[in-house]
This record gives structure tokens, C-alpha cells and sequence, in this order.
């Protein structure tokens, strides 16, 4: 081939890889190394392009025309468990050719297709070249998640543009060096110090400068002036212990979440070896935002009324449009989204103790389903119920239909600020949840030992369970004794596995997604049920299986997952898959309708990009993984 037709095979295979990732964000110099060494190899219909058979491969291929099905080795029969498909863009196989080791998976043409061939030597020496592709082939879902993120950074960058990111890292949002004072100054000398330097907020910190306390200008009236506080008496009998700190690497995303989740206003910064750097207010964090922590959490405690909470409700979407802009990762992002709900349903709560006579009586306030595991979204109704102690004085019936006066007046609150009541009543207000101790226990052992279909149904919504309000002793207690009954009943946890086994990827075996054909929704994918839904269910049987009781599905994956001895980065990688179907939704019920309406969970992939497409196939290869998994322990 001469030098002018050389070249422009090269600019042509070079157009095509600019197209797809890595390869689109690959350094100019690696991306040049490719083209140069790239062969087009043609491979009919059925044609087997590499085998387990033909040892460590000798090529890299890339997809450019055409689908190429992986097949597990051993599967005879072709099931949603044992193949995936690859299409243009896409290469095979990574981990064998970075191991030197042949290949567990035989990949066959679907299709008349053709594939680069990228030796395996320039393979390894193109990892050399680009920390991109490197960091690809090491992390493959990961570094498509990142550039998805950017991509929808530089989507709404006139809105970021307009403030800071909240990506930001604490040490560049401390301005000036920490006010601080010893533990063993006089009361009366602190607060002098305090209004000499003008701050509201004063750190307590000991000789080797490590934070021990804090007071702010709030304690200042309830802790002193009220009670005539004796002020000889040094900080450290008056200081709020132990403060709550950030190292100065945090971000401030990570500091507003501290914030939102335990009320507090200040954040104490401190480096490597635990000294105090300098201090975070909600006032520096507002600077960041348009609609700030501060404007929200303050509506929330203040609120007098519903009407002042419905307002707090609407700023919780707005800020969470502005962290989503900013690149926010979907599982931060939910949790910051649950930790400022839970504010506004506590403050819901405590308006409703103040109408209702329920002194004295221990009980707990539960969130269920996906507000249980710290997975809310944007369009989510309310899953809630009560556990509660029965005096050995009391009278149940009285006592039953106090809290269940109390528990409507609350779940109708919650509606009115945005969070719809439940059509299956899953609600406090239901005489049904609301339950002593043992009636709780009673209930979950019915469903434990007679897994029914219902009986597996509930317990995918109410194992998911933790304390928004309340005695959380009693559901710790309630937790302790569900992971002993399930843990040591095999014969449920294997109908829990099936009942995750019970609806599959939608990855199709020629095309990539298989949408549904409800004439109502044509060309769609429910995100929930065929997304979400497939790690949630088998992280929670992970979870009844190992005696993890966390409840976010990500931490059951997680810790359930290297209790069984699951490689960390297979781990990561459902992980990553998990949180980008989460952030899809995030986007689709936030960006992708009117503002103010409710939204759904149905995206049309044909509608999104050929990048998120592509991570969207890879987070249902990992649904996939984890699904085969519990297939094969539980044997069904």
C-alpha cells in the first residue's frame, strides 16, 4: 500500500475511534501509535473469532462493523447468563490480553463483521503510552462514568459556570487560620475571644492543636445565659464534645452532607495528622450555591407550618438540579437527597408531637423500601411504618389508635410536601404497621418461614427498614434478631435468590437493549424494575446471608460481597453499574421533564448518547454478573 493510501486508512480509522470511548479522550501521540498498527480482519456470520482453545491471545480487536456475541465456556444452551453482545466501538478481550492468559470466553460474528486487530505487544506498549486507556482497561466502568459526568458537566455549564463547584476541596475554602482556645480557658475569656474575632463559631482545641470541642453563638444562650452558667469555669465544661471534622481533602459536597445529616452548622477542618486548619460554615458553603444548605436546612427548622416545608421541598429539588450540573455522583447525590428529606420529615414529625399526646411512649419511626437504604430519588412515595413498646400499664388499643391519629396527620403532611401516599397503604397510618416489638418480629418470622410470593415481596420492602425518629434501639434489636432467623435459613435465602432471578437484564442477544412493546411505552426500559431493582435484590440477599446490617445496597454489595470472597473490583464495578442506572434516573426525572412534575423511571435508550448508551450496557453486564452469582451458589 503506498504512503498516500496508508495515510488515509489511518485518518479513517482514526475518525472511527475519535467516535467511541477511550478512544476519544485518548492523548494525541498513543492515538497515533493505534491507528498506525490497527489490521481489518473480516469475519462471516458464525465465524468463531477467538476461542479458549487458541491460548493467550495474539490480538486486540476492536468492533468496527457488526456484532460479536460473548459466550461463557461450558454454556451449551445461549440463556441472558451466559452471553453479551459487543457492537462497533467496543473491544475484546482486556483481561485476558493484559494477563497473558487465554481467554474464558469464546467470541463469535452474529453478524458479517469486521474487527481491528491491535497486536498484543502494541496492546501492552499502548498501556505504556496512555494513562487513559490504561486506566480504561483497569477500570473499564469507571472511567466511562467519568466521562459521562463531564459530558453532562459541559450539558448544563452555563448553569455550573455560575458557581462554584461543590466538588470543591475544604483546604481551598478556608481562608484565614483557625480562632481557637484551650480547653482550660475561663468561659468568660473564650467568649471575649469570641466577639474579638468576630466569629460565630469557636474552636476548643489542646496543646498539640487537635480539636476537642467547639461552642457556637447558638449554644451561647441555652447553655450559658439561660441556665446562669458560672463563667470561671473553663470552655471544656460548656464545649459541644467530640466536634464534628473533616480532613482538609474533603469536599465541600462532604461537608454539607455532614451538615444536612446531623443538623450542625460548623465544620471543623483538620489535616493529615488530625490538627485544626481552619473552620466551614454554612454561610462559606451558601457562597457556592444559588439555593444553599443554609436557605434549605434553615427553612426546615424553622418551618411553623406545611405550607413552610412545601417551600423547603421544592428547594431540595432545585439544589439538587445544581449539584447534578456540577457532576455529583448519583450515590452522593441520593444520599444527599435522602439526608435533607429525612430533616423535612423529622420536622414533620415534631409539628405533629406538638398536636398529639404521645409523652412517654417509646417508639420509632421506619422508612422502608428505597428511603430505607438511603436511595431516594426524585419521584418516590412514601414506604413508612412504627415500631412501638407497650407498657405493661397501658391499654393497647388506646394507645394503638393515638399513634395511628398521629401517623395519618404525618403521612398526609409528607404528601402534601411532595412525597405521594402510598397506593399499597405501606404507611404508619395503617393498623397493620403499626406494631409492638413482637408483633414486627411475629410478622417477619410468618415470612422467613413460609416464603410465599407475597411473603418474599414484603420482605423486599420492609428488610429494607431503618430510624428516621425514635428509640433506633429497638430496631437495632429488631435487625440483630432478622439477620440470626435468615442467616441460618437456607431454604429462604435460596426463594429470596430466585425471586431476584425473577426478572433479567434487558440485553438483547442481537440488539443491544431489549425495550418494552406496552403499546403505552414503546421503545422504553423501566430503570426501576429491569435497572435498579437487579442489584437491590441481590445485594439484599447478600446482605441476609452474611449478617451485614447495613441497608444502602452499595454497602451490601460491598461488605456482603468480600464476606463471600468476591474480588474488590468486580465489587467496584457492580457498584459503578448500580449508581450510573441510579444517576440516569436522577437525570430523566430532574432534567428530562417539566420541572415540578413527578417524572418516571423510563428512559429511551435510542434517546441517549452513544457514551451512556454504552455505560448503560455495561451496567446491565454487571446485573448480569451478580445475578449469575446468586445463580450458581443457590443452584437455580
Amino acid at each position: 500500500m503506498d504512503t498516500t493510501a496508508s495515510n488515509t486508512l489511518i485518518r479513517t480509522n482514526l475518525e472511527f475511534l475519535r467516535r467511541h470511548a477511550p478512544f476519544d479522550r485518548m492523548e494525541a501521540e498513543a492515538l497515533r501509535f493505534l491507528g498506525e498498527r490497527l489490521a481489518t480482519a473480516f469475519y462471516p456470520a458464525e465465524a468463531e473469532i477467538l476461542i479458549p482453545e487458541d491460548g493467550p491471545p495474539s490480538f486486540f480487536y476492536i468492533v468496527y462493523r457488526g456484532k460479536v456475541q460473548a459466550r461463557q465456556v461450558g454454556s451449551i444452551a445461549v440463556t441472558e447468563y451466559s452471553t453479551l453482545t459487543l457492537g462497533p466501538g467496543e473491544g475484546f478481550p482486556i483481561g485476558a490480553i493484559s494477563a497473558g492468559r487465554p481467554s474464558t470466553n469464546g467470541y463469535i460474528a452474529v453478524e458479517d463483521s469486521y474487527c481491528f486487530q491491535l497486536p498484543a505487544a502494541d496492546f501492552l506498549k499502548l498501556q505504556e503510552l496512555s494513562p487513559t486507556f490504561q486506566l480504561f482497561c483497569t477500570r473499564y466502568i469507571a472511567s466511562l462514568l467519568n466521562q459521562s459526568r463531564e459530558q453532562l458537566q459541559i450539558q448544563f455549564s452555563q448553569r455550573a459556570a455560575e458557581q462554584q463547584t461543590m466538588t470543591t476541596s475544604l483546604s481551598n475554602l478556608v481562608k484565614k487560620a483557625p480562632i481557637f482556645v484551650a480547653p482550660g480557658l475561663a468561659t468568660r475569656s473564650a467568649l471575649e475571644k469570641m466577639v474579638e474575632a468576630g466569629v460565630g463559631c469557636l474552636a476548643v482545641a489542646g496543646e498539640d492543636e487537635k480539636p476537642v470541642g467547639v461552642l457556637t453563638q447558638s449554644d451561647i444562650l441555652k447553655r450559658i445565659v439561660l441556665p446562669g452558667f458560672d463563667l470561671t469555669r473553663p470552655i471544656a465544661d460548656v464545649m459541644t464534645t467530640p466536634p464534628h471534622t473533616l480532613h482538609a481533602s474533603a469536599s465541600a459536597y462532604d461537608a454539607a452532607l455532614e451538615m444536612a445529616t446531623h443538623g450542625v452548622r460548623h465544620i471543623l477542618v483538620v489535616d493529615t495528622e488530625d490538627k485544626l486548619k481552619g473552620v466551614i460554615s454554612e454561610r462559606d458553603l451558601f457562597a457556592l450555591q444559588r439555593i444553599g444548605l443554609r436557605q434549605i436546612r434553615s427553612g426546615i427548622e424553622s418551618a411553623a407550618d406545611v405550607q413552610a416545608l412545601q417551600r423547603a421541598s421544592r428547594d431540595i429539588r432545585q439544589l439538587a438540579l445544581n449539584l447534578l450540573a456540577q457532576g455529583i455522583g448519583a450515590e452522593q447525590l441520593t444520599q444527599f437527597i435522602s439526608a435533607l428529606n429525612d430533616a423535612l420529615t423529622r420536622r414533620i414529625i415534631e409539628l405533629n408531637l406538638n398536636r398529639h399526646d404521645l409523652y412517654g411512649v417509646e417508639y420509632a419511626w421506619l422508612a422502608f423500601g428505597s428511603e430505607g437504604r438511603h436511595e431516594q430519588t426524585l419521584s418516590t412515595d412514601q414506604d413508612n411504618g412504627i415500631l412501638y413498646v407497650l407498657p405493661e400499664w397501658a391499654d393497647k388499643e388506646p394507645l394503638k389508635l393515638r399513634l395511628l391519629e398521629f401517623a395519618k396527620d404525618v403521612n398526609n403532611d409528607l404528601a402534601a410536601c411532595g412525597f405521594p401516599l402510598c397506593e399499597g397503604n405501606i404507611m404508619a397510618s395503617n393498623p397493620d404497621l403499626c406494631l409492638t416489638f413482637d408483633e414486627w418480629r411475629e410478622k417477619f418470622g410468618t415470612w422467613i418461614r413460609e416464603p410465599h410470593p407475597e411473603a418474599l415481596l414484603n420482605a423486599t420492602i420492609f428488610f429494607d427498614y431503618r430510624v428516621l425518629y425514635g428509640d433506633e434501639k429497638l430496631a437495632h434489636k429488631l435487625r440483630h434478631w432478622l439477620l440470626s432467623m435468615t442467616g441460618g435459613n437456607p431454604a429462604f435465602l435460596k426463594a429470596m435468590a430466585t425471586n431476584a432471578l425473577d426478572v433479567s437484564p434487558p440485553l438483547g442477544k442481537i440488539r443491544d437493549f431489549v425495550t418494552d412493546d406496552d403499546p403505552r411505552h414503546p421503545g422504553t426500559i423501566d430503570l426501576k424494575k429491569f435497572g435498579a431493582r437487579l442489584f437491590v435484590d441481590a445485594a439484599r440477599v447478600l446482605s441476609l446471608r452474611t449478617g451485614v446490617d447495613a441497608t444502602s445496597t452499595v454497602q451490601r454489595l460491598r461488605q456482603g460481597g468480600a464476606r463471600i470472597g468476591m474480588p474488590a473490583e468486580e465489587l467496584a464495578a457492580m457498584a459503578d453499574g448500580f449508581h450510573f442506572i441510579q444517576l440516569l434516573r436522577l437525570r430523566h426525572q430532574h432534567l428530562d421533564t417539566d420541572h415540578g412534575s413527578s417524572g418516571d423511571n423510563r428512559v429511551k435508550p435510542d434517546d441517549l448518547n452513544e457514551l451512556d448508551r454504552r455505560i448503560l450496557k455495561e451496567a446491565f453486564r454487571q446485573a448480569r454478573k451478580i445475578q449469575l452469582r446468586l445463580k450458581l451458589d443457590y443452584q437455580v
